[in-house]
């Protein structure tokens, strides 16, 4: 609410007063080669690993070195023995650090970062007087930087790396969530943990500056040098932590709602998904505040709104009994938060400001049923508040539900918050094409940031003129190949699979946006859309297998779900440079189609052969194709030398259906895939309560080989019955845990 807004503004701007008051000032200048901005400094170079080094440079005060202030972005605090030291009057020399080595010159300080080979990889240079940090850009794409912000290559963009909704044109772009992770696609990549600060990209080399330029001290990165980019992702993610396995259902369909007429009409959408059999697998209830009648009495409440849900408790009950999880959007008042959530919070001495008080407030609507939450806003806190909070809806639900995988979805984070499960979207943006153009290399760029749960408002969430049938069928055909396959927006029933053929928008609500509009009356009655959605529906509940399997890959390595051609074909120049298709999984290409009334797609295949998986033709790669489109068409490719499980259709993920997983080669190149499996809903994976599946087809021979995996067991049924599909040939078996093989 407009009151709420004020006060966080208000308080944001006295936090930016009362810092800038308290800013250090240091009295003793040195005129050594060993000072940065005035300041005497200690260099600290560490190896990590065979792959990554931290440079650290800490400024002195009273012969002490400073220590790096931690924002909860870092998976440890301590990454090792420093292996170097420098202070006072350095000398020129270099120093080994595992395989790398770091060449230190002076006036101006200088780091030139090798390889064992002694290849030039990297060299960092620091302006004397301003601490500015400027580094070689190369002629290859720099990728990452977080959500949002100048797409896709980052080249040649200023970003002031500004969080919050409004950081970087929200009608476009989305929210922006900054993170300091930049990937050079030739073979580096770099974390500035310490300070805050900007970037710009538009010169010969990049150019680092803090964002208080009196705090530049301390200096601390982490500098990753490799030449796979599954290296690079893995050493991000030993960095700043794994991310946590979701539950399953949450891979699945959610549904959002906004202004509800009532209990009626919130039962009568479970049952119509069910009568029409549109998988789905969660609904998710938008605050009163945000809209005029949501799912409590008023923002930041947690008290229900007994006009929609007189009875919480049953509702919720009615609606697990028809397999649907609730998600409840929350919003946060506090400008800061700090503490965790299982930490003790005494009911007399509240304090908004702990989360273990904060987390309190949800548990009585936890304890009735509700199985997610939705929290909001948040634009105001800081990093580590953000971290916190993402923390408190990870740890929080594990107080009562211990076993069970919580589920949240927010709107802010940072580096880290992945180690919490944590989902994100990309915020209020414009229904427009230009919009879901956009939207493709932001789901690449966030995902290569280490935050692989993230997806956007099918349709975009403000309404305009352009928001029609063909711009909400190409988003849904986009999202389903997001991890989080979300719909919400305003004129929310057009938001619904088969709302665009019932001549009801739902509420408008468009007069606080610039540019908003109600959607074309006579686009309200195309028959078109609800048969569309549901073959989308149906071929993302059908490809939860490999999804599912993609994911703890995820989890394990560190590669993205979501995934940009470079990380597969890191020496083809324009797979590195493309950034309007990606890769879903290993073997998935994806290529959105983005343009009003398109009639083809271009499309670029990187080297090899490609499948069509809608035909079965057999392209060569390499080279950009015309793939032809209907409506119903969004291009997708399998590459050759892949396996591909294909389950049955489903109405929701646990539904249980008596047939085969299908598992289809696409032939042309020796192939491997786990076949990843679990209840979907504990943490009893930890303790080896997994199924993996290891296939190998080996090309030459035509055979395809299964065996257990290393470290997990079979999971009830004792069997596994699969269908093995070549081309038009199928040979079905069951795995019962022991080595088997299929040739054709």
């Amino acid at each position: 609410m407009p009151r709420n807004l004020n006060r966080r503004e208000m308080l944001q701007a006295g936090a930016v007063l009362c810092s800038a008051s308290l800013l250090p000032r240091e009295g003793l200048v040195s005129e050594s080669n060993s000072t940065i901005a005035r300041t005497d400094i200690e260099i600290q170079l560490a190896s990590v690993s065979p792959h990554t080094l931290r440079l650290s440079i800490l400024p002195i005060k009273n012969g002490t070195a400073g220590a790096v202030p931690s924002d909860g972005s870092l998976a440890r605090t301590s990454w090792g023995p420093v292996a170097a030291k420098l202070r006072g009057e350095i000398k020129p020399q270099t120093i080994k650090l595992g395989p790398l080595s770091v060449r230190v010159a002076v006036d101006p300080l200088t780091f030139k970062i090798e390889t064992h080979t002694g290849k030039p990889v990297q060299t960092l240079e620091l302006e004397k007087e301003s601490g500015v940090l400027f580094f070689e850009i190369g002629n290859s794409p720099l990728l990452g930087l977080g959500e949002g912000g100048p797409q896709f290559d980052r080249r040649g963009s200023v970003d002031l790396m500004r969080s919050r909704q409004s950081g970087y044109k929200l009608a476009t772009h989305g929210g922006r969530v900054p993170v300091p992770w930049m990937i050079g696609t030739a073979g580096w990549a770099m974390f500035i943990h310490q300070p805050l600060g900007t970037f710009d990209f538009t010169g010969p080399r990049g150019k680092f500056q803090s964002a208080t330029p009196d705090t530049s001290l301390p200096l601390d990165i982490f500098f990753v040098a490799a030449a796979e980019p599954a290296t690079i992702m893995s050493e991000y993610a030993r960095l700043t932590g794994h991310a946590e396995m979701p539950p399953l259902w949450s891979l699945g369909y959610q549904q959002s709602h906004r202004t509800l007429a009532g209990r009626d009409e919130v039962v009568a959408e479970a049952q119509t998904f069910r009568q029409k059999k549109l998988p789905c697998d969660a609904f998710i209830y938008l605050g009163t505040g945000f809209c005029p009648s949501g799912w409590n009495t008023q923002n930041g409440s947690f008290e229900w709104n007994s006009r929609v849900f007189p009875d919480p408790p049953e509702i919720l009950a009615e609606l697990h009994k028809q397999h649907f999880r609730s998600v409840l959007h929350v919003v946060i008042l506090t400008d800061r938060l700090r503490g965790r959530a299982h930490d003790p919070c005494p009911l007399d001495e509240f304090d908004e400001l702990e989360a273990g008080c904060y987390w309190n407030a949800h548990r009585k609507n936890f304890g009735m049923g509700v199985d997610g939450w939705w929290p909001d806003e948040g634009d105001a806190l800081d990093i580590s508040s953000r971290l916190v909070r993402n923390r408190m809806y990870w740890e929080g639900p594990q107080i009562d539900r211990p076993n069970e995988r919580p589920y949240a979805l927010h709107r802010n984070g940072y580096a880290g918050m992945q180690r919490y499960g944590s989902f994100l979207w990309s915020g209020d943006v414009y229904s427009t094409w230009e919009t879901l153009k956009l939207q493709v290399p932001i789901a690449i760029n966030t995902s290569l940031t280490g935050i692989p749960y993230w997806g956007t408002d099918i349709g975009g969430f403000v309404p305009t003129k352009e928001f029609t049938a063909e711009l909400y069928v190409r988003w849904f055909q986009f999202a389903a190949f997001c991890t989080l396959f979300r719909a919400h927006g305003r004129t929310w029933k057009l938001r619904l699979p088969w709302g665009w053929n019932t001549g009801d928008p739902g509420p408008v609500e468009i007069s606080n946006y610039e540019g908003a509009a109600a959607p074309d009356a006579s686009q309200l009655h195309n028959a078109q859309v609800e048969p569309i959605c549901r073959k989308y529906l149906e071929l993302r509940y059908r490809l939860l297998p490999y999804l599912y399997s993609a994911v703890r890959e995820c989890a394990t390595t560190g590669m993205p779900i979501m995934r940009a051609l470079w990380l597969h074909h890191p020496n083809d120049p324009k797979a590195v440079a493309c950034g309007d298709e990606f890769l879903w999984g290993p073997s998935l290409l994806v290529a959105p189609v983005v343009e009003k009334g398109a009639m083809k797609r271009l499309v670029y295949l990187p080297g090899g052969d490609w499948f069509d998986f809608w035909t079965g033709q057999r392209i060569q790669g390499g080279r950009e194709i015309t793939r032809e489109v209907d409506l119903g068409t969004m291009p997708l490719y399998a590459r050759a030398g892949s396996i591909i499980p294909i389950g049955p259709v489903k109405q929701y993920v646990d539904e249980k259906v008596d047939e085969p997983l299908t598992i289809r080669i696409y032939s042309g190149n020796d192939a491997a895939f786990l076949l990843y499996e679990d209840d979907g809903r504990s943490f009893d994976y930890r303790q080896g309560e997994w199924m993996g599946i290891q296939m190998t087809w080996n090309n030459l021979d035509r055979r395809l080989s299964l065996r257990l995996a290393e470290g997990s067991r079979m999971l009830p049924p004792v069997h596994r019955i699969f269908d093995i599909r070549l081309d038009e040939a199928t040979r079905q078996i069951k795995f019962r845990g022991q080595p088997v093989e299929v040739s054709f």
